[in-house]
């Protein structure tokens, strides 16, 4: 039987205080405040960390995510392809009508970039390219995916949640987005991934239909 939004309180609940928190963060803040907070208190571990994370909502993760539900059911894979799809015609959508300004080149245009504590090793993108987060966005859609596709168990929902949002913040830390586009790309993410859920639910058919077969077999799944 196909799992109900009822289903994952937990996670509307996470979503939910997600943007009340940000939204209230948003209107009381400036959009460089989150930048120069992490400027100066960055540390090493931070710098590593950050840097890791901030990958975890990148084009490699849907690769290997799909190759490992072709091990679960076929559509599985095919929900996850579609969502990485959505996210970058979304995102590339978004970004070339808003044309807001990356960090690097709103803090040089207002000659502040030299107040910075950059991160050696991190090459800064430029140009309008910054709203909304193309990496917030694919990991809010990603691990949203999942925790739906996943049995609705709340082990599963607070360290997935937990992972897109800290990709968000590793594109602020890492001077690449301000936080209204984190913002903004995670909302985003979150509901394209459930708007493709619900579709999914709608259009599943019996249990024998072949996209609900594993491709690769490892023993007995249940997913």
């Amino acid at each position: 039987m196909a799992k109900t939004f009822k289903d994952y309180s937990v996670f509307l609940t996470l979503l939910g205080a997600f943007i009340v928190v940000g939204g209230i963060y948003l209107s009381v803040s400036s959009k460089v405040d989150a930048i120069f907070f992490f400027s100066e208190n960055r540390t090493p571990l931070l710098n590593t960390a950050f840097g890791f994370i901030t990958k975890l909502g990148e084009e490699p993760m849907y690769f290997v995510l799909a190759l490992v539900a072709l091990a679960y059911r076929l559509r599985y894979t095919l929900m996850i392809a579609i969502t990485g799809l959505l996210v970058m015609g979304l995102s590339f959508s978004l970004k070339s009508f808003f044309a807001v300004d990356r960090p690097k080149a709103y803090f040089a245009k207002q000659n502040l970039l030299d107040e910075l504590n950059l991160i050696d090793g991190i090459d800064l993108y430029t140009g309008a390219t910054s709203f909304p987060s193309g990496h917030a966005m694919s990991a809010f859609a990603l691990y949203t995916l999942l925790i739906f596709i996943l049995p609705p168990k709340k082990r599963y929902i607070l360290p997935l949640f937990s992972l897109a949002l800290l990709v968000g913040i590793s594109r602020i830390y890492l001077v690449q987005h301000f936080w209204p586009d984190v913002y903004v790309g995670g909302i985003l993410g979150a509901f394209l991934a459930m708007a493709i859920y619900t579709l999914h639910t709608r259009l599943e058919p019996t249990s024998t239909g072949w996209l609900d077969k594993p491709v690769i077999k490892i023993g007995k799944t249940t997913v």
